[in-house]
């Protein structure tokens, strides 16, 4: 093996979220809420060479595999990312995030006026206007929020 090379070991069970651009993989575990107090075991490698993407992210997590709800968490972040579950080793199901046409839950609105924010029993809901540069509209009052918002609010920035 070449000296400038770094080896990250394989995990037995769980997922590896691969190809998240550059920069935006620490962003992972805190959206799923892994931190260090947790019981989770993951791994993040940034700004690894990639042929594809010149730079890349990588987020190994062991011993689980990722909901639904997750997974729209992750796409809202890493709209190119790839998901490949392991077992035993190996990839046993590869799939690349799909950003819904629609999110419920999963965001505040920016609105301070907005429904969502004033009624404890209101699900914020909002539609995919454009995926690339990410756009999202609420859907009760209309204001968009960009990437950069969206990154700072899953951040908790």
């Amino acid at each position: 093996m070449s000296e400038d090379k770094l080896t990250i070991s394989k995990i037995r069970d769980g997922t590896v979220i691969d190809h998240i651009a550059a920069g935006k993989g620490l962003i992972i575990p805190h959206i799923l809420g892994m931190n260090v107090d947790s019981e989770d075991i993951f791994t993040v490698l940034v700004n690894a060479q990639s042929s594809h993407m010149g730079k890349k992210d990588i987020v190994k997590i062991q011993n689980r595999e990722l909901k639904e709800k997750e997974l729209n968490l992750v796409a809202l972040i890493a709209s190119d990312a790839t998901i490949n579950i392991i077992k035993n080793f190996k990839v046993t199901d590869k799939r690349k995030v799909v950003l819904p046409k629609h999110i419920e839950g999963l965001l505040k609105c920016l609105n301070s006026s907005c429904i969502t924010n004033n009624d404890p029993e209101a699900t914020t809901s909002f539609d995919v206007v454009s995926r690339a540069p990410l756009v999202l509209q609420c859907s009760y009052c209309s204001i968009d929020m960009n990437e950069l918002e969206i990154l700072n609010q899953l951040s908790g920035k």
